[in-house]
């Protein structure tokens, strides 16, 4: 039953409107951002929980349910029939997906595009099609990625699924630091096209490692006189020199002057 609900984590023990007290692993009525939602309680008291912004309004019953099964058909309906119109109009959208609310009155279609688009023939064609309250929400493509799911180049889920709040922001900084943005955009993207969002598991530790050492290029002097650095190392807090006579040097962090 898991997979047919969604996920909600909570910080800590809640109580719904009558009184009954949640636990892991019960299905629930939210009040997310546009309308109810069925959820399932994931964790009850974890101080690592975060934060949501949906509230509890009770114990989903079992009509709730099926409610939601029946919505999840409609959905796929209404995603193939909104593409089909998107190809009509001509208009440079990309439909991910769509969400039916429980009491059958709104649907919130999922999109991304390049930049903005006059959607609104598409919304009265959508209206009239399907007699609801159409609403058309933009995502960018980490979004999209998690939406869809995939493995990461290192086999296991990409990090974004994983993440259960907003998305982190990941800079070019991050690759910096950690000395792997010579590697290329390529090679430093994930699926989405964007930064790897894995980038930003180690940068503090990098910042902190390489604190007090010089930075690549820069000219620093020695025992055996000056030079340019042209390596650093955080991990093993080394540094490569090069002599202004041409000779190479390896030094410690702690000799640096």
């Amino acid at each position: 039953m898991n997979v047919l609900v969604k996920i909600y984590s909570w910080e800590s023990p809640r109580l719904c409107e009558s009184g009954i007290k949640l636990k892991a692993g019960d299905r629930v009525v939210v009040t997310a951002e546009h309308f109810n939602e069925l959820g399932v309680v994931e964790a009850d008291g974890n101080e690592n929980c975060p934060k949501e912004k949906e509230q509890v309004l009770r114990l989903a019953t079992t009509r709730d349910k099926e409610n939601f099964l029946e919505k999840e058909k409609e959905k796929e309906v209404a995603l193939d029939f909104c593409k089909s119109e998107l190809k009509k109009l001509n208009l440079a959208m990309k439909a991910i997906d769509a969400k039916i609310s429980l009491d059958g009155k709104q649907i919130i279609f999922v999109f991304t595009s390049d930049g903005r688009v006059d959607f609104r023939e598409l919304v009265k064609n959508l209206s009239l099609k399907f007699k609801k309250v159409i609403r058309m929400q933009q995502i960018g493509s980490r979004d999209e990625a998690r939406k869809l799911g995939d493995c990461g180049v290192c086999g296991r889920a990409m990090c974004c699924i994983n993440t259960k709040n907003n998305l982190p922001s990941i800079t070019t900084d991050m690759a910096r630091v950690q000395q792997i943005a010579h590697r290329g955009t390529e090679r430093i993207s994930g699926a989405c096209g964007r930064l790897m969002c894995c980038l930003a598991y180690e940068a503090q530790s990098y910042r902190e490692m390489l604190v007090g050492m010089p930075e690549a290029y820069s000219q620093i002097s020695t025992d055996e006189g000056d030079g340019m650095v042209i390596e650093v190392n955080a991990i093993t807090q080394e540094i490569k020199v090069k002599l202004k006579n041409g000779k190479y040097l390896t030094l410690k962090k702690e000799q640096l002057k």
